[in-house]
């Protein structure tokens, strides 16, 4: 049981007072921060062409009511009522496939003995058992109410609204040059790819692709990577930044104690107006609204206890994609992780799962009270994440009750060091090609590789592309110049062309090629070609045999 997490609930009622007209303030600043205007915007046409699939029972019925106001097509399961007259087409069909967005669906299908057919639709009202579309997040413009009249009907009222130009805004911005997701073929991070709910992220040769039309905005993606590639464009993380520190300190200066954010989406508001309206939300509780709650992660909650939040509540209804809720949980692991490290007494981060005022209100009754830094940060958030996390990172441990070199982490945290084996290690640098975020770098005159751990996201592409198996991962935060330091991983004298004394590699990647390739038959009797740079290798092998002799001498290394 832990004392701290459960004293003091309660607390002085006197406090607690204060703690409620201090919330006050702290929701008439943040809210004073008004909404940003979308950079840029994406459209869709809808001409009113609606697609209706389900059986004749109840396929039909709805067609005859969307009929008076759109174009109608109807796609019947189990093939009944094709041959009658209609005013819209009505076609049999055994299998069914469908794809696309507002204004741009596709659909395909194919009745028992015929060829397979295939047609565009502004619109789908999916009336089968199993959604046609099978994401957790459907596409605009497509709706699967499934067996309740009620959610029918009012799929029906939004689908007769859905004819003109729409617009809303494109929610992500995109780095393809810092994008770990891969390189020449190896495959490196695929968080983002593997947590959208809509399907509108997939991989793209060595890059990713993120279709515009199918994103809905959760912002779960730029929670997820790593290196801040892929970036929340509306809302910003810095207006969301500005809101939590604009609340944090209305909140102090109205005399309030121990504030715990708690961050929710529209799904969640209903249930706090239950909670608000009983009176069972502790004053010091208070509430951030977001586009959606995975939009924000380690870094925004690090910045929040930095400013002085106690903790930071974490709130989903169920009505979210499974794997955000599991996002979610592997980084406030982190980040407890984190502060446990540093000493400060927690927990800090609560993740919340209810679905009822009840299970709120109680929850909340709980909510974190952990050990903020004696001071207070006045630092805002960075465009980069991972500005923003060194900021909150360098704060925290200034005022931690411990200051180590470093803590370990759990294997698949986005941060840490790599281990480099100079034994197997020919400073080959492929390493360096591949790394996405500068943490591997090479010296251009000098076989040298260097690290700065504080680019490094754990991506595992230098390790996955060292054809020596020489690179290990070791997840861990370190803090303070250790972590911004560069460090020297190997090095080695430079090899110089035994011809013309060129460098053209290493000492140790010499010797590797010769121990390797001794017995190889291409170069029985040649091995010495292998001494050689490209330029004279090439040279040597156009000389008639017998008319150049190459001298063998190791050149003199000149000192470094």
């Amino acid at each position: 049981m832990n004392i701290r997490f459960l004293e003091g609930q309660a607390g002085d009622p006197m406090q607690e007072r204060r703690n409620a007209l201090a919330k006050t303030a702290a929701i008439l600043a943040a809210d004073a921060i008004g909404p940003v205007e979308a950079i840029s915007s994406v459209s869709y046409r809808s001409g009113g062409r609606t697609l209706v699939v389900g059986s004749a029972a109840q396929a039909l019925p709805w067609a005859d009511h969307l009929a008076s106001a759109l174009s109608v097509t109807v796609l019947l399961l189990d093939g009944d009522d094709t041959t009658v007259e209609r005013g819209y087409p009505v076609f049999a069909a055994r299998a069914v496939g469908v794809g696309g967005w507002l204004g741009a669906f596709e659909a395909r299908w194919q009745a028992a003995g015929q060829p397979p057919q295939a047609a565009k639709f502004d619109l789908v009202f999916d009336l089968c058992p199993s959604p046609l579309i099978a994401t957790h997040q459907h596409p605009h413009g497509y709706y699967a109410p499934g067996p309740d009249d009620a959610a029918r009907r009012t799929a029906a009222a939004e689908i007769m609204e859905m004819t003109g130009e729409f617009d809303k805004p494109k929610y992500f911005s995109y780095k393809e040059r810092i994008c770990a997701h891969s390189r020449n073929g190896q495959q490196g991070c695929n968080a983002c790819v593997t947590i959208c709910s809509a399907q509108a992220i997939a991989s793209a040769g060595d890059k990713i692709r993120v279709n515009p039309y199918l994103c809905a905005g959760c912002g779960a993606c730029t929670t997820v990577c790593p290196t801040g590639a892929i970036s929340y464009a509306f809302p910003t993380a810095a207006h969301t930044g500005s809101r939590i520190k604009a609340a944090l300190t209305a909140y102090f200066e109205a005399g309030g104690q121990d504030p715990v954010l708690l961050l929710h989406s529209d799904a969640g508001q209903p249930l706090l107006e239950t909670v608000q309206a009983e009176g069972s939300l502790p004053g010091r509780v208070i509430p951030l609204a977001l586009h959606h709650t995975a939009s924000t992660g380690i870094d925004v909650w690090f910045s929040a206890l930095a400013y002085g939040a106690a903790g930071v509540t974490a709130l989903m209804t169920g009505e979210e994609a499974p794997q955000y809720a599991a996002a979610l949980d592997h980084q406030m692991g982190i980040a407890h992780t984190v502060l446990d490290g540093l000493g400060y007494a927690g927990p800090h981060f609560q993740l919340l799962r209810v679905s009822t005022p009840g299970e709120l209100g109680l929850a909340l009754g709980h909510a974190p009270r952990g050990e903020a830094p004696a001071g207070r940060a006045t630092f805002n958030l960075a465009a980069d994440k991972r500005n923003t996390l060194d900021y909150a990172l360098d704060h925290l441990h200034r005022h931690a009750p411990r200051q180590p070199v470093d803590v370990a982490l759990p294997t698949g945290a986005p941060f840490g060091a790599i281990e480099v084996d100079t034994k197997k290690c020919s400073l080959c640098m492929a390493c360096v090609g591949v790394c996405p975020a500068s943490a591997v770098m090479d010296k251009p005159d000098f076989p040298q590789l260097r690290f700065v751990e504080q680019n490094c996201v754990q991506c595992g592409l230098c390790a996955n592309t060292c054809p020596e198996d020489a690179i290990t991962l070791v997840p861990r935060m370190t803090f303070g110049d250790t972590r911004r330091k560069t460090v020297i991983l190997n090095e080695s004298q430079p090899f110089h062309c035994i011809r013309c004394s060129k460098p053209f590699g290493t000492l140790h990647m010499v010797e590797n090629m010769l121990s390797r390739l001794s017995q190889h038959s291409a170069f029985a009797g040649k091995l010495d070609r292998l001494k050689m740079c490209g330029d004279c290798r090439v040279i040597d092998m156009m000389q008639p045999e017998g008319e150049f002799a190459v001298q063998i001498r190791r050149t003199p290394v000149p000192p470094n």
